[in-house]
């Protein structure tokens, strides 16, 4: 039987995909090595996983329905896409993956102008071809049911005859140590095909994915140039994004930024 607080930690959890022990012990009032001893506990019943600074979800080999990905964290979501559309200039050239964030990014991308989109994703697809000013390419290959992504080697092919301005991608999770991690190894080929033929590579995340465990490692931190999430990421994670130069935008942060450049 968990008792309130062990419990209460689990929910956090779930709903942040990662919690720092510093940041359990300031929300429940209680010193650092009561939270330790709490998330040893939970690790003991494979309820959690420890990391470095804190803990989260033990899954790695099965992501959530998309049904559920795709109503989780939705404000957030439209958040991060309002940042990715403020960054794209009119008339970039861009890729696009398979992911419930990108869908959202796509939705904000509407009101620019010019866009040539590549997509393995067909929700993606779907979004910007409402704009006719928008030229849409869709890579061919096997269709997802579940997300109407699509994934195999004609995706990677097409997708390899492009050098575009911007590679925007998804991903399940960021390890602690700076790996970015999903669940289909068939949808990971895809994204590496896009960061390796993208001038520059926007990461969309939202704070869920910090920490977060998945199965197959797509790549590393070093690879991005910015992350385009909803809030700051933990104290470790932040760290490890300026060890590897990656650029973090977060709403706050970004109203900070044009503050200043207001008053210059």
């Amino acid at each position: 039987m968990l008792s309130s607080r062990r419990r209460r930690i689990l929910e956090l959890t779930r709903q942040r995909g990662f919690v720092s022990i510093e940041a359990l012990a300031d929300h429940f009032s209680v010193t650092p090595q009561t939270i330790r001893r709490d998330i040893n506990a939970l690790c003991a019943q494979d309820l959690l996983r420890r990391y470095h600074g804190g803990a989260g979800l033990p899954s790695s080999v099965e992501n959530e329905p998309y049904p559920t990905r795709r109503v989780r964290q939705l404000a957030e979501k439209r958040k991060i896409g309002e940042l990715v559309a403020d960054a794209v200039p009119d008339r970039a050239s861009l890729f696009v993956n398979i992911g419930t964030t990108t869908e959202a990014v796509a939705r904000a991308l509407v009101r620019r102008e010019g866009l040539r989109v590549i997509t393995n994703n067909l929700n993606v697809a779907a979004t910007l071809s409402d704009n006719p000013g928008y030229e849409v390419i869709v890579a061919g290959g096997l269709v997802r049911s579940r997300d109407r992504g699509i994934v195999g080697e004609a995706a990677i092919d097409l997708i390899r005859q492009f050098k575009v301005d911007i590679g925007i991608i998804g991903i399940s999770g960021i390890d602690p140590d700076g790996s970015l991690l999903d669940f289909d190894y068939r949808e990971v080929r895809v994204a590496q095909a896009i960061i390796e033929n993208s001038r520059a590579v926007y990461l969309v995340a939202d704070h869920t994915k910090f920490g977060r465990n998945a199965l197959v490692r797509l790549g590393s931190l070093e690879q991005i140039d910015t992350l385009f999430t909803d809030r700051a990421p933990p104290p470790e994670m932040m760290e490890r994004l300026r060890e590897a130069k990656v650029e973090v935008r977060f709403p706050q942060e970004d109203e900070a930024r044009q503050e200043s450049d207001g008053a210059a």
